[in-house]
């Protein structure tokens, strides 16, 4: 459960983060609000900078790119100012394979808890220098690198010492990647993700936070039959648990290949009766819980992140919220200035409250925080506000089943 007091420290080191990353002091055009007046942005979006936004229950990271979100995202994890606000290694991945950048995620898992920055091809954006530079990454650990390139030779920062997966095809990487985890945890590991299909990315994304919080490796089911290095990996790990994500754009042949590997386990994309959707996956991912795996959020007292359904690569570079900090799982906002009926219900179920009872006053409840990934592109303003309200500690009536529903969140 989270206090309040959380909320605070990471307003700080999100400040921190953003003065450092380079989002700062120019004064931004003017944007309608969704009242027809004028509304001043609140702080600058710069090609290469970061924005931050906070409000009394969500603080926003990242800008106008998703390099730029997972730099920021990164710095807010991890300053770089002392020995123990460094990360041991960073991983930069090539963001234009999607399917590699989403099996990363798992690396951001303990114990590397190592933030995901973005190369393009075999170049590095600045800000992806910026924040290798200012995290100053220790070296340490099991992998014994700073930096670890996966499917990219982008020219690093000097004197940065490096370890590399290099490009192949997304199972052989993905493979790869699961060979380290087992380096890094020092056993194979029991459960693995499995994600479905090679379309539907938003359907997708949710894998990465649940591989981070989970140290789950995460490996691409194909469509018709398995990936022959997928299929080799759950051979090698003698029948693991298999959680399936995107399930319905996995082929009969490879759901019996999987049956075959191990115990199968759909993580589902709608509740019962419903027709699935973006959101409602996302949504179905944060309850889901299976014995120790999953965050089964289900109760007040949360940390959430929230990200765009048209910018998958934000998933990956957010899955360090997921594994550190307040363990948050992800949420999709399918446009950027509403929140669909879903995900509004959703928050309310889990919305903390409080009665007008001394022992169940608000300084005694739990609390939700949302953290918002990009810019207001992303997440309009509007949006933002609407998420702050439905975050926020609210009274609820003394007496029955709401007095219930309060002690339990106590």
């Amino acid at each position: 459960m989270r206090f309040r007091h959380a909320s605070t420290r990471g307003a700080i080191l999100l400040s921190l983060a953003a003065l450092l990353i380079g989002g700062c002091g120019k004064t931004g055009p003017t944007a309608p609000s969704s009242g027809g007046g004028p509304l001043r942005k609140i702080a600058p979006v710069e090609r290469e900078g970061a924005i931050s936004v906070t409000t009394r229950n969500t603080t926003r990271v990242g800008g106008a790119t998703a390099a730029v979100d997972a730099a920021a995202v990164a710095r807010v994890v991890y300053p770089g100012l002392t020995s123990t606000s460094r990360p041991q290694t960073v991983v930069v991945v090539d963001g234009r394979t999607w399917p590699v950048a989403l099996a990363a995620s798992s690396l951001s898992s303990a114990p590397l808890n190592a933030p995901i920055l973005y190369a393009e091809g075999d170049s590095l954006p600045d800000v992806t220098v910026q924040a290798i530079e200012a995290m100053h990454p220790t070296g340490a650990g099991p992998l014994g690198a700073q930096v670890l390139e996966i499917g990219t030779r982008a020219k690093l920062p000097a004197r940065v010492t490096a370890r590399r997966i290099p490009a192949a095809e997304p199972a052989v990487v993905a493979a790869a990647i699961e060979q380290l985890l087992t380096q890094a945890q020092g056993t194979a590991p029991a459960r693995v993700i499995v994600v479905g299909g090679e379309g539907a990315r938003a359907l997708q994304m949710p894998a990465a936070g649940l591989a981070a919080e989970s140290g789950a490796p995460l490996l691409p089911g194909g469509t018709a039959t398995l990936p022959a290095a997928t299929a080799a990996t759950l051979r090698g790990l003698h029948r693991p648990s298999i959680y399936l994500v995107n399930p319905a754009a996995l082929g009969r042949t490879a759901l019996s290949e999987l049956a075959k590997a191990g115990r199968v386990t759909r993580i589902p994309q709608a509740a019962a009766g419903e027709a699935p959707t973006v959101a409602g996956a996302a949504i179905e991912a944060a309850r889901f819980t299976d014995g120790t795996f999953g965050w089964g959020v289900k109760d007040p007292g949360h940390g959430l992140v929230f990200a765009s359904a048209g910018r998958p690569l934000d998933a990956p570079a957010a899955a360090l919220l997921s594994a550190t900090g307040e363990y948050a799982p992800l949420l999709l906002l399918e446009a950027p200035d509403r929140i669909g009926p879903a995900l509004g219900a959703y928050l309310a179920d889990i919305q903390p409250a409080y009665t007008s009872a001394p022992e169940f006053q608000p300084v005694r409840g739990v609390y939700n925080h949302g953290w918002l990934i990009g810019d207001e592109h992303a997440i309009s303003l509007g949006t933002q506000a609407e998420l702050d309200a439905l975050l926020e500690i609210s009274p609820r009536k003394q007496g029955g089943a709401e007095e219930a529903s309060v002690l339990q969140a106590e």
